[in-house]
């Protein structure tokens, strides 16, 4: 890894208008200088099925592994349902662990951030650190994005309202690039 931090962004929504896919748009525009941003898109990627895994890894999940393993850090932007991440980010993360002992999570610089209702998907956002131990990724503790009432944050088209909350984001991608920074260099 150089010193330019490569970052995989990865929604857990797949809704069209999704607020949290809107705010990874906002990130990849949002990058400081010696950062990169790839933009990954679950919905190929078929539910998880041990049968399907012990017949060989669909070329769906061989990808989302590989474009996981050349990434140096993962930007997750996690909607919250019924208080828990979504199925779909859930599933994408299950297939990524499998087999644990060559996971490409293993040791990988995390950072969450989440667009939600009143709650901002703090919830959501604390599940998913929860799996973050199981698959030993390092999660960055703050600062912590959650933007509440994502409604009101985002105009019809997508595009960000509150200049606080880009700030947050921003904030956040300069945390993760130290944090991987100081990762790699122990």
């Amino acid at each position: 890894m150089s010193d330019t931090i490569h970052v995989l962004g990865i929604s857990g929504s797949l809704r069209k208008g999704s607020y949290n896919t809107a705010l990874l748009r906002v990130a990849e525009k949002s990058l400081p200088e010696g950062m990169t941003f790839e933009h990954y898109d679950l919905s190929p990627i078929p539910l998880y099925n041990g049968d399907i895994e012990a017949a060989g890894f669909p070329e769906a999940v061989q990808h989302f592994k590989s474009r996981i393993a050349a990434a140096d850090a993962l930007l997750i932007a996690t909607p919250e349902y019924n208080y828990s991440l979504s199925g779909v980010l859930k599933n994408a993360i299950d297939w990524a662990s499998r087999p644990v002992k060559t996971s490409p999570l293993n040791g990988k610089p995390l950072a969450i951030m989440g667009a939600g209702a009143r709650m901002g998907t703090s919830r959501a956002q604390y599940h998913l650190r929860q799996i973050a131990v199981f698959t030993n990724m390092f999660p960055l503790n703050k600062p912590e994005v959650m933007v509440q009432n994502a409604f009101q944050k985002f105009d019809a088209n997508g595009n960000l309202l509150d200049e606080e909350i880009r700030k947050q984001v921003r904030e956040l991608l300069e945390a993760l690039q130290a944090w991987t920074l100081r990762l790699k260099n122990g």
